[in-house]
């Protein structure tokens, strides 16, 4: 079931970034030729108008292909015609449509919530190093660690497990002031479990707070910005080399965590509810992901889009848009490869688990 749910998953985000650059193009004026759901030979298809609508064989992919979408169009209702800011709305709306779509998941996830764990200290165990000397306080709401926000109470631990330094530098506020500790020493020690054993925790528990409307909202932007957060430090720890190609997954390596995440879970409806946060969670990636300034992606056309708006302002010619693509040409070729590297290094993995 994880299987078809992460199929399902991956063929309606496309939809859906296909949908929202169909939507901007018809409503830019933009003519678009073909709109299709899957890739490969067609099984259905409907001519409407100017545009054709198409089911396709292979359940992967679809796209939405716009008149003069690469140049080379005499058509004055091409992509290439229209005003820049309107092929900037519609190069960045499919993204747009993936970034909405995880918001929708996200409150979909927590709506049913109870309550939220929040930042904020309640409780300290005697001996937790983290309140020693000018340490943290009961009450004490925490705002960053090493500079970075805390959006959410898991941040705190994820933080802290990616500087493994002894101390860090946490803002607090405390009675209605930011106050900066500068070396708070934060380590694990065992704590006792409750069950006559110990565990290695940090010795204090953060504050529950009752659900409410404003919370839940408050829930769902809070997370969302987090995972684009995600997205960044990711993209510093593989840039850093603190990550490298062994740690990037593809889509074999999620639908094998969804099927983790899915068989770890007490009931069917903990399944799918952990499932659809799987689902927020891609979708907002893909929605950051795709705006990366890379050739070949959205965002690497809105950065080509705005050089050439930049280059012909000073020059005073147009740039010939065959060469941006080439770039794109080069990038997609670049990017399959990648693909193809990562999915065989997550087959691989598999077989060898």
């Amino acid at each position: 079931m994880s299987i078809l749910f992460a199929i399902l998953l991956f063929s309606f985000l496309i939809f859906i970034h296909e949908l929202g650059h169909f939507i901007a193009a018809k409503l830019s004026g933009v003519q678009v030729n073909e709109f299709s759901v899957f890739m490969g030979p067609a099984i259905l298809k409907k001519q409407v108008g100017e545009t054709l609508y198409s089911l396709r064989l292979i359940p992967i992919g679809g796209y939405c292909a716009m008149e003069g979408e690469d140049g080379g169009s005499d058509n004055p209702r091409s992509f290439d015609k229209a005003a820049w800011w309107k092929r900037l709305i519609i190069l960045v709306a499919g993204a747009a449509m993936n970034f909405i779509t995880g918001l929708i998941l996200l409150g979909i996830y927590f709506a049913p919530s109870e309550g939220f764990v929040v930042p904020v200290v309640s409780q300290i165990e005697p001996e937790c190093y983290l309140a020693q000397g000018e340490g943290i306080r009961p009450g004490d709401r925490i705002l960053k660690v090493d500079g970075e926000r805390i959006y959410t109470a898991s941040d705190f631990d994820l933080l802290l497990t990616l500087n493994p330094a002894p101390t860090h530098k946490i803002q607090v506020l405390r009675d209605g002031e930011k106050v900066v500790l500068p070396e708070v020493l934060a380590q694990k020690r065992e704590f006792p479990d409750g069950n006559g054993g110990t565990q290695p925790r940090y010795g204090f528990s953060f504050t529950a707070e009752k659900a409410t409307f404003g919370s839940i909202l408050s829930q769902v932007g809070s997370t969302a910005v987090d995972t684009v957060r995600l997205v960044r430090l990711s993209l510093q720890m593989l840039l850093t080399g603190k990550a490298g190609l062994k740690d990037v997954g593809g889509p074999v390596m999620i639908v094998d965590q969804m099927a983790q995440v899915a068989g770890a879970s007490a009931t069917s409806y903990q399944a799918f509810m952990s499932l659809i946060y799987f689902g927020a969670f891609i979708a907002i990636n893909l929605a950051v992901m795709n705006l990366l300034p890379i050739p070949a992606l959205d965002g690497g056309r809105v950065v080509a889009l705005l050089i050439t708006l930049l280059v012909e302002k000073i020059s005073g010619k147009k740039v010939d848009p065959k060469y941006e693509g080439y770039i794109n040409g080069v990038g997609m070729m670049l990017l399959m490869a990648l693909m193809a590297i990562i999915m065989f290094k997550d087959i691989l993995f598999l077989f060898k688990g």
